[in-house]
Protein backbone atom coordinates (compact mmCIF):
# COMPACT_ATOMS: atom_id res chain seq x y z
CA UNK A 1 0.00 0.00 0.00
CA UNK A 2 1.17 3.73 -0.77
CA UNK A 3 2.06 5.87 2.33
CA UNK A 4 -0.19 8.31 2.85
CA UNK A 5 1.59 12.29 2.82
CA UNK A 6 2.32 14.26 6.12
CA UNK A 7 -0.16 16.53 4.26
CA UNK A 8 -2.99 13.84 3.94
CA UNK A 9 -2.56 12.87 7.34
CA UNK A 10 -2.63 15.93 9.39
CA UNK A 11 -5.48 16.49 7.03
CA UNK A 12 -7.64 13.40 8.04
CA UNK A 13 -6.12 13.86 11.89
CA UNK A 14 -8.11 17.76 11.61
CA UNK A 15 -11.16 15.55 10.59
CA UNK A 16 -11.43 13.24 13.03
CA UNK A 17 -10.62 15.79 15.61
CA UNK A 18 -13.28 18.17 14.34
CA UNK A 19 -15.75 15.08 14.11
CA UNK A 20 -14.87 13.89 17.82
CA UNK A 21 -14.91 17.28 19.08
CA UNK A 22 -18.93 18.31 17.55
CA UNK A 23 -19.83 15.11 19.72
CA UNK A 24 -18.03 15.34 22.85
CA UNK A 25 -18.88 15.13 26.17
CA UNK A 26 -18.72 14.01 29.53
CA UNK A 27 -19.85 11.34 31.60
CA UNK A 28 -18.97 10.52 35.22
CA UNK A 29 -16.84 7.17 35.90
CA UNK A 30 -19.58 4.48 36.25
CA UNK A 31 -22.20 6.43 33.95
CA UNK A 32 -24.13 5.67 31.22
CA UNK A 33 -22.29 6.82 27.90
CA UNK A 34 -25.26 6.77 25.43
CA UNK A 35 -24.73 6.53 21.04
CA UNK A 36 -28.02 6.78 19.36
CA UNK A 37 -28.21 6.81 15.93
CA UNK A 38 -30.79 6.40 13.50
CA UNK A 39 -31.72 3.83 11.15
CA UNK A 40 -34.17 1.87 9.25
CA UNK A 41 -37.31 0.41 10.43
CA UNK A 42 -38.31 -1.42 7.97
CA UNK A 43 -38.42 -5.24 8.49
CA UNK A 44 -37.03 -6.95 11.33
CA UNK A 45 -34.59 -4.61 12.65
CA UNK A 46 -33.96 -7.11 15.68
CA UNK A 47 -32.70 -9.52 13.61
CA UNK A 48 -31.60 -7.98 10.34
CA UNK A 49 -29.02 -5.41 12.21
CA UNK A 50 -26.23 -5.79 13.80
CA UNK A 51 -25.05 -2.72 15.51
CA UNK A 52 -22.40 -2.29 17.96
CA UNK A 53 -19.56 0.12 19.09
CA UNK A 54 -15.72 -0.31 20.19
CA UNK A 55 -15.22 2.52 23.01
CA UNK A 56 -10.99 2.86 23.83
CA UNK A 57 -9.18 4.65 26.01
CA UNK A 58 -5.16 4.07 25.28
CA UNK A 59 -4.39 0.49 25.61
CA UNK A 60 -7.97 0.24 26.80
CA UNK A 61 -10.63 -1.41 24.35
CA UNK A 62 -14.32 -2.84 24.67
CA UNK A 63 -16.85 -3.89 22.60
CA UNK A 64 -20.34 -3.06 23.31
CA UNK A 65 -23.30 -4.67 21.48
CA UNK A 66 -26.05 -2.54 20.75
CA UNK A 67 -29.75 -2.88 20.42
CA UNK A 68 -32.90 -1.27 18.74
CA UNK A 69 -35.37 0.43 20.53
CA UNK A 70 -38.04 1.09 18.30
CA UNK A 71 -39.12 3.90 15.90
CA UNK A 72 -35.66 3.75 14.02
CA UNK A 73 -33.58 4.16 17.13
CA UNK A 74 -30.14 2.05 17.29
CA UNK A 75 -28.20 2.04 20.70
CA UNK A 76 -25.84 1.45 21.95
CA UNK A 77 -24.38 2.19 26.30
CA UNK A 78 -20.91 1.81 27.64
CA UNK A 79 -20.10 2.26 31.28
CA UNK A 80 -16.91 3.65 31.67
CA UNK A 81 -14.97 2.18 34.61
CA UNK A 82 -11.66 4.69 33.69
CA UNK A 83 -11.36 8.04 34.12
CA UNK A 84 -9.99 10.17 30.84
CA UNK A 85 -10.55 10.67 27.35
CA UNK A 86 -12.36 8.02 25.26
CA UNK A 87 -13.31 7.55 21.95
CA UNK A 88 -16.03 5.23 20.19
CA UNK A 89 -16.48 3.99 16.72
CA UNK A 90 -19.95 2.11 15.67
CA UNK A 91 -20.18 -1.25 13.46
CA UNK A 92 -23.03 -2.18 11.45
CA UNK A 93 -24.00 -3.87 8.41
CA UNK A 94 -26.28 -0.90 7.83
CA UNK A 95 -23.90 1.51 6.33
CA UNK A 96 -25.69 4.52 7.92
CA UNK A 97 -25.17 2.88 11.51
CA UNK A 98 -21.37 2.19 10.93
CA UNK A 99 -18.51 4.16 10.96
CA UNK A 100 -19.82 6.88 13.53
CA UNK A 101 -17.03 8.52 15.82
CA UNK A 102 -17.09 10.68 18.61
CA UNK A 103 -14.86 11.12 21.96
CA UNK A 104 -16.15 11.92 25.37
CA UNK A 105 -14.27 12.54 28.44
CA UNK A 106 -15.03 10.27 32.02
CA UNK A 107 -14.81 12.25 34.94
CA UNK A 108 -15.32 12.24 38.41
CA UNK A 109 -17.81 9.64 39.88
CA UNK A 110 -20.65 11.04 41.97
CA UNK A 111 -21.38 11.13 45.30
CA UNK A 112 -22.13 8.13 46.46
CA UNK A 113 -21.06 6.16 43.03
CA UNK A 114 -19.14 3.86 44.13
CA UNK A 115 -19.26 1.36 41.20
CA UNK A 116 -20.60 -1.91 40.20
CA UNK A 117 -20.58 -4.52 43.13
CA UNK A 118 -17.51 -7.24 42.99
CA UNK A 119 -16.42 -10.06 44.83
CA UNK A 120 -14.04 -9.27 48.11
CA UNK A 121 -11.70 -11.53 49.70
CA UNK A 122 -13.15 -14.81 48.36
CA UNK A 123 -16.46 -14.47 50.79
CA UNK A 124 -17.74 -11.17 50.95
CA UNK A 125 -18.36 -7.76 48.45
CA UNK A 126 -16.87 -4.97 48.00
CA UNK A 127 -17.85 -1.72 45.55
CA UNK A 128 -15.32 -1.52 42.65
CA UNK A 129 -13.62 1.29 44.01
CA UNK A 130 -13.11 -0.50 47.39
CA UNK A 131 -15.92 0.69 49.76
CA UNK A 132 -17.18 -2.72 51.27
CA UNK A 133 -20.84 -3.39 50.45
CA UNK A 134 -22.76 -5.68 52.69
CA UNK A 135 -25.40 -7.34 50.80
CA UNK A 136 -29.22 -7.18 52.98
CA UNK A 137 -31.64 -7.99 50.22
CA UNK A 138 -35.27 -8.21 49.54
CA UNK A 139 -37.30 -10.13 47.02
CA UNK A 140 -40.36 -8.72 44.54
CA UNK A 141 -40.39 -11.07 41.74
CA UNK A 142 -42.97 -8.93 39.33
CA UNK A 143 -42.91 -5.15 41.05
CA UNK A 144 -41.61 -4.22 37.31
CA UNK A 145 -44.53 -5.22 35.58
CA UNK A 146 -47.30 -3.51 37.71
CA UNK A 147 -49.28 0.02 36.59
CA UNK A 148 -46.88 3.35 37.37
CA UNK A 149 -48.88 4.18 40.69
CA UNK A 150 -47.92 0.32 41.97
CA UNK A 151 -44.20 0.90 40.80
CA UNK A 152 -44.16 4.21 42.39
CA UNK A 153 -45.58 2.84 45.96
CA UNK A 154 -42.77 0.41 45.74
CA UNK A 155 -39.78 2.75 44.92
CA UNK A 156 -41.08 4.72 47.91
CA UNK A 157 -41.15 1.89 50.31
CA UNK A 158 -37.60 0.65 48.99
CA UNK A 159 -36.43 4.30 49.84
CA UNK A 160 -37.19 4.17 53.50
CA UNK A 161 -36.26 0.47 53.53
CA UNK A 162 -32.17 -0.97 54.90
CA UNK A 163 -32.22 -3.49 51.83
CA UNK A 164 -29.42 -2.41 49.23
CA UNK A 165 -30.70 -5.09 46.81
CA UNK A 166 -33.98 -6.35 44.66
CA UNK A 167 -34.31 -9.80 42.81
CA UNK A 168 -36.83 -9.00 40.49
CA UNK A 169 -37.94 -11.17 37.13
CA UNK A 170 -37.92 -9.50 33.94
CA UNK A 171 -40.24 -11.72 32.13
CA UNK A 172 -43.63 -11.79 33.71
CA UNK A 173 -44.78 -14.41 36.40
CA UNK A 174 -48.28 -15.82 35.29
CA UNK A 175 -50.47 -13.87 38.33
CA UNK A 176 -54.09 -14.13 37.95
CA UNK A 177 -54.93 -10.82 39.57
CA UNK A 178 -51.65 -8.82 37.85
CA UNK A 179 -51.67 -8.53 34.22
CA UNK A 180 -48.54 -6.78 32.47
CA UNK A 181 -49.43 -3.47 30.75
CA UNK A 182 -46.70 -4.44 28.13
CA UNK A 183 -44.84 -7.96 27.64
CA UNK A 184 -41.02 -8.58 26.28
CA UNK A 185 -42.24 -9.82 22.74
CA UNK A 186 -44.43 -8.57 20.11
CA UNK A 187 -47.55 -10.41 19.60
CA UNK A 188 -50.96 -11.03 21.39
CA UNK A 189 -51.29 -12.95 25.15
CA UNK A 190 -51.32 -15.84 26.20
CA UNK A 191 -49.23 -17.47 23.63
CA UNK A 192 -49.53 -15.40 20.03
CA UNK A 193 -45.94 -14.15 20.10
CA UNK A 194 -42.86 -13.52 17.37
CA UNK A 195 -39.85 -14.40 19.59
CA UNK A 196 -38.04 -12.45 16.82
CA UNK A 197 -39.26 -9.15 17.78
CA UNK A 198 -38.91 -7.40 21.51
CA UNK A 199 -41.14 -4.93 22.43
CA UNK A 200 -39.37 -2.46 23.05
CA UNK A 201 -42.29 -0.24 25.51
CA UNK A 202 -41.68 -2.76 28.47
CA UNK A 203 -38.18 -2.41 28.67
CA UNK A 204 -37.75 1.01 28.91
CA UNK A 205 -40.40 1.24 31.91
CA UNK A 206 -37.64 -1.72 33.48
CA UNK A 207 -35.16 0.77 32.84
CA UNK A 208 -36.76 3.34 34.14
CA UNK A 209 -36.88 1.43 37.50
CA UNK A 210 -33.85 0.12 37.53
CA UNK A 211 -31.89 3.57 37.18
CA UNK A 212 -34.24 4.78 40.19
CA UNK A 213 -33.02 1.68 42.18
CA UNK A 214 -29.52 2.78 41.29
CA UNK A 215 -29.88 6.33 42.13
CA UNK A 216 -31.29 4.63 45.82
CA UNK A 217 -28.09 2.64 45.72
CA UNK A 218 -30.05 -0.41 45.56
CA UNK A 219 -28.89 -3.18 43.75
CA UNK A 220 -30.79 -4.78 40.59
CA UNK A 221 -30.84 -8.69 40.81
CA UNK A 222 -32.35 -9.46 37.32
CA UNK A 223 -33.46 -12.88 37.20
CA UNK A 224 -33.74 -13.73 33.74
CA UNK A 225 -35.58 -17.07 33.61
CA UNK A 226 -38.04 -18.61 35.77
CA UNK A 227 -40.65 -21.51 35.70
CA UNK A 228 -43.56 -19.67 37.05
CA UNK A 229 -45.39 -19.06 33.78
CA UNK A 230 -48.65 -21.34 32.84
CA UNK A 231 -50.07 -18.80 30.56
CA UNK A 232 -47.36 -16.72 28.78
CA UNK A 233 -45.22 -19.88 27.62
CA UNK A 234 -42.27 -17.99 28.18
CA UNK A 235 -40.25 -20.99 30.21
CA UNK A 236 -40.44 -22.79 27.12
CA UNK A 237 -38.36 -20.59 24.74
CA UNK A 238 -36.37 -22.74 22.29
CA UNK A 239 -32.77 -22.41 22.39
CA UNK A 240 -32.46 -19.55 19.63
CA UNK A 241 -34.65 -17.21 21.34
CA UNK A 242 -33.50 -17.27 24.50
CA UNK A 243 -29.79 -16.07 23.11
CA UNK A 244 -31.68 -13.31 21.51
CA UNK A 245 -33.28 -12.71 24.28
CA UNK A 246 -29.68 -13.24 26.63
CA UNK A 247 -28.34 -10.44 24.18
CA UNK A 248 -31.20 -7.92 23.77
CA UNK A 249 -30.94 -8.04 28.19
CA UNK A 250 -26.96 -7.45 28.42
CA UNK A 251 -26.70 -4.78 25.84
CA UNK A 252 -29.80 -2.66 27.43
CA UNK A 253 -29.15 -3.43 31.23
CA UNK A 254 -25.73 -4.46 31.09
CA UNK A 255 -24.24 -0.44 31.52
CA UNK A 256 -26.39 0.02 34.93
CA UNK A 257 -23.36 -0.28 37.24
CA UNK A 258 -25.96 -1.47 39.93
CA UNK A 259 -27.07 -4.35 37.82
CA UNK A 260 -26.30 -8.98 39.14
CA UNK A 261 -27.12 -11.33 36.66
CA UNK A 262 -29.30 -14.17 37.92
CA UNK A 263 -29.73 -16.77 35.79
CA UNK A 264 -32.65 -18.07 37.02
CA UNK A 265 -35.21 -18.58 40.25
CA UNK A 266 -35.39 -22.16 40.92
CA UNK A 267 -34.12 -23.41 38.05
CA UNK A 268 -34.49 -27.09 38.47
CA UNK A 269 -38.10 -26.63 37.82
CA UNK A 270 -37.56 -25.21 34.15
CA UNK A 271 -38.12 -28.90 32.85
CA UNK A 272 -37.51 -27.21 29.06
CA UNK A 273 -33.76 -26.02 29.76
CA UNK A 274 -30.85 -28.83 30.93
CA UNK A 275 -27.83 -28.54 32.76
CA UNK A 276 -26.13 -28.36 29.46
CA UNK A 277 -28.13 -25.37 28.23
CA UNK A 278 -27.89 -22.97 31.85
CA UNK A 279 -24.09 -23.70 31.34
CA UNK A 280 -24.08 -22.14 27.86
CA UNK A 281 -26.21 -19.29 29.46
CA UNK A 282 -24.05 -18.69 31.86
CA UNK A 283 -21.36 -18.39 29.41
CA UNK A 284 -22.85 -16.53 26.90
CA UNK A 285 -23.68 -13.77 29.61
CA UNK A 286 -20.14 -13.83 30.84
CA UNK A 287 -18.71 -13.20 27.61
CA UNK A 288 -21.32 -10.75 26.45
CA UNK A 289 -21.30 -8.77 29.44
CA UNK A 290 -18.27 -6.62 28.94
CA UNK A 291 -18.22 -5.11 32.19
CA UNK A 292 -18.34 -8.44 34.23
CA UNK A 293 -21.50 -8.06 36.79
CA UNK A 294 -22.25 -10.78 39.36
CA UNK A 295 -23.46 -13.96 38.21
CA UNK A 296 -26.00 -16.50 40.03
CA UNK A 297 -28.72 -19.04 40.07
CA UNK A 298 -31.11 -20.15 42.55
CA UNK A 299 -32.52 -23.65 42.94
CA UNK A 300 -35.07 -25.25 44.13
CA UNK A 301 -34.55 -28.67 45.56
CA UNK A 302 -30.99 -29.56 44.08
CA UNK A 303 -27.90 -27.17 43.83
CA UNK A 304 -26.36 -25.88 40.11
CA UNK A 305 -22.83 -26.38 40.07
CA UNK A 306 -21.64 -23.17 41.69
CA UNK A 307 -18.07 -24.08 41.79
CA UNK A 308 -18.19 -23.47 38.10
CA UNK A 309 -15.73 -20.70 36.88
CA UNK A 310 -18.84 -18.40 35.60
CA UNK A 311 -20.69 -18.32 38.63
CA UNK A 312 -19.21 -14.91 40.76
CA UNK A 313 -21.34 -16.23 44.40
CA UNK A 314 -23.89 -18.59 45.60
CA UNK A 315 -28.12 -17.71 45.64
CA UNK A 316 -29.59 -20.67 47.43
CA UNK A 317 -32.89 -21.81 48.85
CA UNK A 318 -32.55 -23.14 52.25
CA UNK A 319 -34.73 -22.34 55.27
CA UNK A 320 -32.53 -24.32 57.76
CA UNK A 321 -29.47 -24.74 56.78
CA UNK A 322 -29.08 -20.73 57.34
CA UNK A 323 -29.20 -21.30 61.41
CA UNK A 324 -26.41 -23.62 61.35
CA UNK A 325 -23.33 -22.35 61.38
CA UNK A 326 -21.17 -25.44 60.79
CA UNK A 327 -23.29 -25.73 57.28
CA UNK A 328 -22.83 -22.29 56.43
CA UNK A 329 -18.91 -23.12 56.80
CA UNK A 330 -19.50 -26.35 54.59
CA UNK A 331 -21.30 -23.94 51.67
CA UNK A 332 -18.30 -22.06 52.06
CA UNK A 333 -15.54 -23.96 51.38
CA UNK A 334 -16.84 -25.98 49.04
CA UNK A 335 -17.25 -23.60 46.58
CA UNK A 336 -14.93 -20.76 48.28
CA UNK A 337 -17.39 -17.61 47.23
CA UNK A 338 -19.68 -15.66 48.61
CA UNK A 339 -22.89 -17.22 50.17
CA UNK A 340 -25.95 -15.29 49.64
CA UNK A 341 -29.12 -17.26 51.16
CA UNK A 342 -31.77 -15.65 48.74
CA UNK A 343 -34.40 -17.73 50.23
CA UNK A 344 -35.18 -18.49 53.63
CA UNK A 345 -38.78 -18.58 53.66
CA UNK A 346 -40.86 -15.10 53.94
CA UNK A 347 -42.42 -13.74 56.65
CA UNK A 348 -46.28 -13.76 56.31
CA UNK A 349 -49.46 -15.18 57.00
CA UNK A 350 -50.82 -17.26 53.95
CA UNK A 351 -51.45 -21.14 53.50
CA UNK A 352 -48.19 -22.19 51.68
CA UNK A 353 -45.39 -23.13 54.17
CA UNK A 354 -42.60 -20.97 52.72
CA UNK A 355 -44.92 -17.95 53.38
CA UNK A 356 -45.52 -18.21 57.38
CA UNK A 357 -42.27 -16.77 59.02
CA UNK A 358 -42.84 -15.06 62.02
CA UNK A 359 -40.65 -11.28 62.11
CA UNK A 360 -38.57 -12.71 64.99
CA UNK A 361 -38.59 -16.14 62.70
CA UNK A 362 -37.24 -13.81 59.59
CA UNK A 363 -34.86 -11.17 61.76
CA UNK A 364 -33.13 -14.78 63.19
CA UNK A 365 -32.45 -16.08 59.82
CA UNK A 366 -30.49 -13.13 59.10
CA UNK A 367 -28.16 -12.56 62.24
CA UNK A 368 -27.87 -16.93 62.30
CA UNK A 369 -26.56 -15.84 58.48
CA UNK A 370 -24.60 -13.19 58.83
CA UNK A 371 -22.81 -14.45 61.89
CA UNK A 372 -21.90 -17.54 60.13
CA UNK A 373 -20.05 -15.23 56.82
CA UNK A 374 -22.99 -15.73 54.61
CA UNK A 375 -25.75 -13.43 53.81
CA UNK A 376 -29.73 -13.84 53.77
CA UNK A 377 -32.36 -12.53 51.51
CA UNK A 378 -36.16 -11.07 52.68
CA UNK A 379 -39.35 -11.03 51.45
CA UNK A 380 -43.16 -10.81 52.73
CA UNK A 381 -46.38 -12.75 52.20
CA UNK A 382 -48.77 -10.25 53.68
CA UNK A 383 -51.53 -9.80 51.30
CA UNK A 384 -53.46 -6.04 51.75
CA UNK A 385 -57.23 -6.03 51.08
CA UNK A 386 -56.54 -6.68 47.00
CA UNK A 387 -54.57 -9.97 47.80
CA UNK A 388 -51.37 -8.35 46.88
CA UNK A 389 -48.53 -8.72 48.69
CA UNK A 390 -44.39 -7.83 48.61
CA UNK A 391 -43.27 -11.03 47.24
CA UNK A 392 -45.23 -10.70 43.98
CA UNK A 393 -46.16 -7.01 43.37
CA UNK A 394 -44.07 -4.93 45.66
CA UNK A 395 -45.89 -1.81 46.89
CA UNK A 396 -45.58 -1.39 50.98
CA UNK A 397 -43.73 -2.95 53.48
CA UNK A 398 -46.08 -4.61 56.38
CA UNK A 399 -43.83 -6.66 58.13
CA UNK A 400 -42.00 -6.68 61.25
CA UNK A 401 -38.69 -7.21 59.80
CA UNK A 402 -38.15 -4.77 58.15
CA UNK A 403 -36.91 -1.62 61.04
CA UNK A 404 -35.53 -4.67 62.78
CA UNK A 405 -33.26 -5.39 59.65
CA UNK A 406 -32.59 -1.79 59.57
CA UNK A 407 -30.77 -2.31 63.29
CA UNK A 408 -28.86 -5.13 61.52
CA UNK A 409 -27.87 -2.81 58.76
CA UNK A 410 -26.26 -0.34 61.20
CA UNK A 411 -24.41 -2.76 63.39
CA UNK A 412 -22.57 -4.39 60.14
CA UNK A 413 -22.18 -0.85 59.09
CA UNK A 414 -19.86 -0.19 62.11
CA UNK A 415 -18.35 -3.72 61.55
CA UNK A 416 -14.92 -4.25 59.62
CA UNK A 417 -14.51 -3.50 55.90
CA UNK A 418 -13.04 -6.68 55.56
CA UNK A 419 -16.67 -8.46 56.46
CA UNK A 420 -17.81 -10.88 59.28
CA UNK A 421 -16.36 -14.62 58.87
CA UNK A 422 -17.37 -17.37 61.43
CA UNK A 423 -15.06 -18.10 64.44
CA UNK A 424 -15.17 -21.62 65.57
CA UNK A 425 -18.62 -22.53 63.94
CA UNK A 426 -19.05 -25.88 65.42
CA UNK A 427 -19.29 -24.99 68.96
CA UNK A 428 -22.88 -24.23 70.42
CA UNK A 429 -22.45 -20.51 70.54
CA UNK A 430 -23.07 -18.41 67.05
CA UNK A 431 -20.20 -16.36 66.53
CA UNK A 432 -18.62 -14.55 63.87
CA UNK A 433 -16.45 -11.63 63.16
CA UNK A 434 -12.37 -10.67 62.32
CA UNK A 435 -10.44 -13.09 65.31
CA UNK A 436 -8.86 -10.72 67.88
CA UNK A 437 -10.56 -7.62 66.33
CA UNK A 438 -14.42 -8.09 65.98
CA UNK A 439 -16.93 -10.80 67.93
CA UNK A 440 -20.74 -10.97 66.92
CA UNK A 441 -22.12 -13.74 69.05
CA UNK A 442 -25.95 -14.31 68.56
CA UNK A 443 -27.95 -16.42 71.14
CA UNK A 444 -30.79 -16.91 69.13
CA UNK A 445 -34.03 -18.24 70.36
CA UNK A 446 -31.92 -19.08 73.32
CA UNK A 447 -32.32 -16.90 76.38
CA UNK A 448 -29.18 -17.21 78.82
CA UNK A 449 -29.49 -15.46 81.70
CA UNK A 450 -25.72 -14.86 81.83
CA UNK A 451 -22.53 -15.42 79.22
CA UNK A 452 -18.90 -16.31 80.84
CA UNK A 453 -16.31 -14.06 78.85
CA UNK A 454 -14.49 -16.47 76.99
CA UNK A 455 -13.29 -16.17 73.18
CA UNK A 456 -11.95 -18.82 70.94
CA UNK A 457 -7.74 -18.43 70.68
CA UNK A 458 -7.39 -17.93 66.76
CA UNK A 459 -6.22 -14.34 66.86
CA UNK A 460 -5.58 -13.15 70.34
CA UNK A 461 -3.15 -13.11 72.96
CA UNK A 462 -2.71 -11.96 76.56
CA UNK A 463 -3.46 -8.70 77.68
CA UNK A 464 -5.58 -7.69 74.64
CA UNK A 465 -8.39 -5.23 76.16
CA UNK A 466 -12.56 -5.57 74.95
CA UNK A 467 -15.78 -3.79 75.01
CA UNK A 468 -18.55 -5.74 74.73
CA UNK A 469 -21.92 -4.50 73.96
CA UNK A 470 -25.47 -6.28 74.80
CA UNK A 471 -27.73 -6.22 71.45
CA UNK A 472 -30.95 -6.74 71.58
CA UNK A 473 -31.66 -7.67 68.22
CA UNK A 474 -35.51 -6.98 68.15
CA UNK A 475 -36.15 -4.33 70.72
CA UNK A 476 -33.16 -2.76 68.29
CA UNK A 477 -31.35 -1.54 71.86
CA UNK A 478 -27.81 -1.07 72.48
CA UNK A 479 -26.54 -1.81 76.05
CA UNK A 480 -22.91 -0.73 76.74
CA UNK A 481 -21.64 -3.31 79.35
CA UNK A 482 -19.25 -1.70 82.04
CA UNK A 483 -15.56 -2.23 82.24
CA UNK A 484 -12.95 -4.00 79.84
CA UNK A 485 -12.20 -7.39 79.13
CA UNK A 486 -8.81 -8.27 79.17
CA UNK A 487 -7.41 -11.69 77.79
CA UNK A 488 -5.67 -14.09 79.96
CA UNK A 489 -4.85 -17.83 78.62
CA UNK A 490 -6.98 -20.43 80.05
CA UNK A 491 -6.14 -23.68 77.89
CA UNK A 492 -4.93 -24.75 74.83
CA UNK A 493 -8.15 -23.11 73.02
CA UNK A 494 -9.88 -20.24 74.63
CA UNK A 495 -8.77 -16.89 76.09
CA UNK A 496 -10.79 -15.75 78.94
CA UNK A 497 -10.90 -12.30 80.61
CA UNK A 498 -8.41 -12.03 83.86
CA UNK A 499 -11.32 -11.79 86.39
CA UNK A 500 -13.51 -14.81 84.37
CA UNK A 501 -16.33 -12.17 84.64
CA UNK A 502 -19.78 -13.76 83.67
CA UNK A 503 -22.22 -10.37 81.87
CA UNK A 504 -25.67 -10.78 83.38
CA UNK A 505 -28.13 -10.85 80.21
CA UNK A 506 -31.92 -10.54 80.51
CA UNK A 507 -32.65 -14.25 80.15
CA UNK A 508 -34.70 -12.65 76.91
CA UNK A 509 -34.50 -14.65 73.21
CA UNK A 510 -32.92 -12.73 70.17
CA UNK A 511 -30.10 -11.24 71.89
CA UNK A 512 -26.45 -10.46 70.62
CA UNK A 513 -23.06 -9.76 71.94
CA UNK A 514 -20.85 -7.07 69.68
CA UNK A 515 -17.20 -7.60 71.56
CA UNK A 516 -14.48 -4.97 69.93
CA UNK A 517 -11.13 -4.55 70.90
CA UNK A 518 -9.98 -1.09 72.45
CA UNK A 519 -6.90 -0.26 70.85
CA UNK A 520 -4.50 -2.09 69.03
Amino acid sequence: MPRCSPFTRCLASLIIALVCSTSARGVEQWGIFEVALKGPATGNPFVDVHFSATFTNGPQSHEVEGFYDGNGIYRVRFMPETQGAWRYETHSNIPALSGSIGAFTVTQPLPGDYGPVRVHDTYHFAYADGTPYRELGTTSYSWCQQSDAVEDLTVAALAQSPFNKIRMCVLPQNEPDSKPEQFPFAGTPPRQWDYTRFDPLFFQRMERRVGQLRDLGIEADLILFHPYDKEWGFDKMDAPTRDRYLHYVIARFGAYRNVWWSLANEFDLIHAMTDADWDHAFQLVQSTDPYGHLRSIHNSKRFYNNALPWVTHASIQNGSAVKDPGRAELYRDVWRKPVVYDEVKYEGNIRQRWGQLTGQEMVERFWSGVVAGTYVGHSECLPDATGGMWLNEGRVLRGQSPPRLAFLRKVLDDSPPDGIDPIDPWQDTRMGGQPGKYYLLYFGTDAPASWTFRLYKDGLAGGMKFKVDILDTWAMTITPVDGDFVTKKADNYTFVDATARSIPLPSKPYLALRIRRVGG
